[in-house]
């Protein structure tokens, strides 16, 4: 049960004052540790992809000195184990302000209960 591939959400906030192109960089490169080296799968039934831009938001308090920043969220499926090299990323990248990235239970209980609904028609036509 632990190598089993669990569905999570990671969002993350780049400062304002970088310029789009880097922070279409850093998106790419989040992408990259998710799928190298976290051994992730983008889940792309969900946002565009896997991902979602919000844009810039404003934030209600400030963070780190800034009133607004870029949102950006993926969701992507991997083992637990290996999460903390993506947390290193967003831990040493000083351009992202904020980040966290937590299971999406609610995702995987939906997708229990639809193969277990898929699994009783499989048996009630076999029967």
């Amino acid at each position: 049960m632990a190598d089993k591939l669990r569905v999570y959400e990671s969002m993350f906030i780049i400062a304002p004052d970088v310029p789009e192109d880097e922070r279409n960089a850093l998106v790419e490169k989040a992408l990259s540790i998710i799928k190298e080296r976290v051994e992730g799968t983008l889940e792309e039934s969900l946002g565009e992809g896997g991902v979602e831009r919000w844009g810039l938001k404003k934030f209600a308090y400030k963070i780190k000195g800034y009133t607004e920043g870029d949102y950006v969220i993926i969701y992507f499926r991997a083992k637990g184990d290996k999460l903390q090299e993506l947390e290193h990323f967003y831990r040493v990248t000083p351009q992202i302000i904020r980040w966290q990235t937590f299971r999406r239970y609610d995702i995987e209980k939906k997708e229990r209960k639809s193969k277990k609904k898929e699994s009783e028609v499989i048996e009630e036509k076999v029967e």
